[in-house]
């Protein structure tokens, strides 16, 4: 039997459309709220029509000496445009640290599969 991690892709955001994208500082402070931004197609415009389009991310945070990963953050989109995009996948929240970690993101295209990305920081 595979293991789910078999069927993770990964790219650079920049030359890959499906890549999330994870938008957060490098450093923060132990405690204080800061934005976190994901998106798909910074570099490149993934399309989102009834055919082909992005179907949810996924971002969680697993501590730098953790056991498990936690959940952060869910997007679901459903808004696909026959003839023409109605939504952008990219969603937003806030979020407080205490320990240093990674973040990690998911995205799911409904023709191309799952992709992931990764971003460590640093909690002060």
């Amino acid at each position: 039997m595979k293991s789910f991690g078999e069927f993770l892709q990964s790219g650079d955001w920049k030359g890959e459309k499906h890549v999330p994208v994870i938008h957060a500082p490098e450093k923060v402070k132990a405690g204080e709220t800061f934005d976190l931004r994901v998106s798909i197609g910074d570099e490149i415009p993934h399309p989102n029509t009834l055919e082909h389009y992005i179907s949810w991310v996924k971002v969680f945070f697993f501590q730098d000496g953790g056991k498990f990963p936690v959940e952060l953050a869910e997007f679901k989109f459903t808004a696909h445009g026959e003839g023409g995009n109605f939504s952008e996948p990219a969603g937003a929240t806030k979020v407080k640290l205490n320990k240093s970690g990674t973040i990690y993101a998911v995205s799911y295209c409904n023709i191309h599969g799952v992709w992931e990305n990764n971003k460590e920081i640093t909690v002060e």
